[in-house]
């Protein structure tokens, strides 16, 4: 496998390729020839235009087959931004791009650097040279979004206007892109603004009886805490001396996907019986998290004796009362076979750069603190070992692993000469489930072979990745070099 750095290129098999990008993003694709302008429509693919000859757009993957694109195809370029209408790239982690053939095996991944303002960003491209493909990694970002891109693509734009977000759709045409080639709007001005309708995850109510998009019938109230959850827990949070969380449609989404598979095995447990884990939907639903907790209960009928299970256990308790969580939501099912109700409660607080630095500082902090208290000298952070250990994080997680050696085979001195890094002696600690800094460092200062890189005299610099998801919750990475 090759780990791409910007301006990095790589040839390519023949055959079809699936380009991922997971997490809270959107992909899109463009579709030109050597003059990198579209011709029409069916040249640019996103959510709403999910297809086109030799590309298909299924969830947070694009499906390509390069030689079914148009004629005259010579490049597609993969484009991101962020799933939440008006979230900055700089909130969100840095995307990474995953590149695999027909069977499956990984081939390229490109991290890009952290976004400084961007709302949009060219991924990477694809390319024809000679009589096959090559890959490209890109990484250039675009501060006025997709108004940017279209003066690079021909993609026009139109104005900001009060059409309902379904009348576009409707049409048959792109909300907010006409897809033809030039850059000028309807009023003959140069585009201002790109405005892609969507409906926003975090407002919009999803259910078996509401369409995406619609607003059901009923209370304000009943949108946004349907089964009373939050008015009990808020008045016990704040007898803590803890700030009320608020209701979040995606945590919602995830608690009655996983409430309903412990109602099918029958059973409590973080897995259900699909194999996948409550921090998996949580991810998969497009929360990205820097902290997690879950209640998994059986038993309850009513979400009163729910919550006042959870108050009566001390553990719960605390989850209940942990002041770092800013969004909650709780579901429940009922076993068929034995009337038995499951409930899932899910809380958190999401992940923001300045909360992974954090985070990260704290870790390096404790560090520091173990090295101070044993005569040796501080780590100084090193900004290369960070984007490596952050990378393996997010990759463990995105590819449900856990161990020093990644799938293809890359171990953690690889990865760090990828992130660009000289140093001639890497090592590394990763630990996965650990809730906060504290925990994770009490893990590794407990395990000897962890102890030993920490207070490692040779060592001088240090990086810290954290993601949160895949089977565990979270995933830990500490790289060290000298």
């Amino acid at each position: 496998m090759n780990e791409l750095v910007p301006g990095g290129n790589v040839p390519l098999p023949g055959g079809a390729l699936a380009v991922r990008v997971p997490g809270p993003f959107d992909v899109c694709a463009l579709v030109t020839d050597d003059s990198g302008k579209v011709l029409g429509d069916g040249d640019f693919v996103f959510y709403n235009q999910p297809t086109a000859p030799g590309a298909q757009l299924r969830g947070d993957t694009l499906l390509l087959e390069p030689g079914r694109l148009r004629t005259g195809a010579t490049r597609v370029t993969v484009v991101v931004g962020a799933a939440e209408p008006g979230t900055p790239l700089t909130r969100l982690p840095p995307p990474t791009l995953q590149v695999s053939d027909a069977p499956g095996r990984v081939l390229v991944r490109f991290t890009p650097p952290p976004a400084r303002g961007e709302t949009v960003l060219l991924l990477a491209e694809f390319y024809r040279r000679g009589g096959g493909w090559k890959l490209r990694a890109i990484g250039q970002g675009y501060a006025d979004g997709l108004a940017g891109l279209a003066r690079d693509f021909g993609v026009e734009v139109e104005a900001e206007d009060t059409t309902p977000p379904g009348a576009a759709a409707a049409a048959g045409q792109p909300p907010g892109l006409a897809g033809r080639s030039g850059t000028r709007n309807a009023s003959g001005q140069p585009p201002s603004a790109a405005r892609v309708t969507r409906p926003d995850p975090a407002v919009v109510p999803h259910g078996p009886s509401t369409p995406q998009g619609s607003t059901p019938h009923g209370s304000a109230r009943a949108a946004s805490d349907p089964d009373g959850f939050l008015a009990l827990v808020n008045p016990a949070r704040a007898t803590a001396g803890s700030p009320p969380v608020a209701f979040d449609t995606r945590l919602a989404s995830a608690a009655r996907a996983h409430a309903a598979a412990l109602a099918a095995a029958g059973r409590l447990g973080t897995e259900g019986a699909d194999g996948v884990s409550v921090h998996q939907r949580v991810t998969a639903a497009g929360y990205r998290y820097l902290r997690v907790g879950e209640h998994l209960v059986s038993g309850p009928g009513t979400t009163a004796e729910f919550v006042a299970y959870c108050l009566r256990t001390d553990r719960a308790r605390r989850t209940l009362h942990e002041r770092a969580f800013t969004h909650a939501a709780s579901a429940r099912a009922t076993d068929p076979r034995t009337g038995d109700t499951y409930w899932t409660a899910l809380w958190a607080s999401p992940l923001t750069p300045d909360g992974l630095a954090r985070t990260a500082a704290e870790v390096v902090d404790l560090a520091n603190g173990e090295r101070a208290r044993a005569g040796l000298p501080a780590l100084a952070v090193d900004p290369l070992l960070t984007t490596a250990a952050q990378a393996h994080s997010a990759d463990m997680v995105a590819r449900a692993f856990y161990s020093h050696v990644s799938p293809e085979g890359s171990h953690p001195w690889d990865r760090a000469a990828a992130a660009g890094s000289t140093r001639r002696t890497i090592g590394e600690n990763i630990a996965c489930g650990q809730r906060s800094p504290a925990e994770v460092m009490d893990g590794w200062m407990n395990s000897p072979g962890h102890r030993a890189n920490i207070l490692k005299p040779a060592f001088t610099h240090i990086g810290v990745g954290f993601a949160g998801g895949g089977p565990a919750g979270t995933y830990w990475t500490q790289l060290f070099g000298a």
